[in-house]
C-alpha cells in the first residue's frame, strides 16, 4: 500500500511539474511577444504565470533558459515523422518533393508565431545563434537523403551537381523563404506550399 501511495504521489508530481511547465512556456510566449525579449523580467514571467519567480530558475535556469525552451518546442520534429518517412518510402520524386513542400510548409507554420521573438533573440545572444546554426545543420544533413535518391533514380536535373542540388532544396525549404512570402507578403500557406512544391520540381529535376 505504502509502495503503491508512493508511486501515485511521484507520478501526481510530475503531472504537475509538467503542467507548471508548459503554462510558464505558453505565458512567456505571450509575454515576449507582445513586450519583446528585453522587456520581459523573470518577475515579471512568474506574476504572469503565477508561479514563483524561483520555480522559474528552477526549471529553467534564466529567461534565455526560458526561450531556448520555447525555440527547442517549437523546432521539434518528432511531431512530422509519419511525413517523414512518406517522403522516404515515395518513389515518385514530384510527389515527393509535393510532400517535401508539405513538410516545410508545417514545421514553418508551427513556427510562425514564434518568429519575431526569435529573430530578436538571436540578435542578442550568441547561443541563440549556435543553436539556430545546429538546427540549420540537421534540416540540411536530413535533406541529403532527398538529394542521394534523385541520383539514384537519375532524376536530379544534369545542370546540377550535388552540392547546388542540396543548397537549393535547403534555402527554399528554409523559414527566411517562408517568411518572406507568407509573413511579408502575406501569402496563405497553402499558396506557399504550391508554389514550392513547383518551383522544387521545375528547379531540381
Amino acid at each position: 500500500m505504502t509502495t503503491k501511495k508512493r508511486v501515485y504521489n511521484s507520478e501526481n508530481r510530475e503531472a504537475q511539474a509538467a503542467e507548471t511547465k508548459n503554462r510558464i512556456l505558453l505565458t512567456s510566449k505571450e509575454c515576449f511577444q507582445s513586450l519583446g525579449f528585453e522587456g520581459v523580467t523573470i518577475e515579471a514571467l512568474a506574476k504572469a504565470a503565477k508561479v514563483s519567480a524561483p520555480t522559474i530558475y528552477s526549471l529553467f535556469q534564466s529567461k534565455r533558459g526560458v526561450l531556448l525552451a520555447l525555440m527547442d518546442n517549437s523546432f521539434m520534429v518528432d511531431q512530422f515523422d509519419a511525413l517523414i518517412d512518406k517522403i522516404r518510402k515515395e518513389n515518385s520524386p514530384t510527389v515527393r518533393f509535393a510532400l517535401t513542400a508539405k513538410l516545410a510548409r508545417k514545421i514553418n507554420d508551427a513556427e510562425k508565431a514564434h518568429m519575431e521573438i526569435f529573430q530578436g533573440a538571436t540578435m542578442l545572444a550568441p547561443e541563440f545563434k549556435k543553436l539556430e546554426k545546429e538546427k540549420e545543420q540537421l534540416r540540411y544533413k536530413r535533406q541529403e537523403e532527398t538529394i542521394s535518391q534523385m541520383v539514384k533514380e537519375n532524376s536530379l536535373s544534369k545542370e546540377l551537381s550535388v552540392p547546388k542540388a542540396r543548397a537549393i532544396l535547403w534555402a527554399f525549404t528554409g523559414r527566411d523563404m517562408y517568411r518572406m512570402f507568407v509573413v511579408e507578403q502575406q501569402w496563405t500557406s497553402d499558396e506557399y506550399e504550391k508554389w514550392l512544391s513547383e518551383v522544387l520540381i521545375k528547379t531540381l529535376m
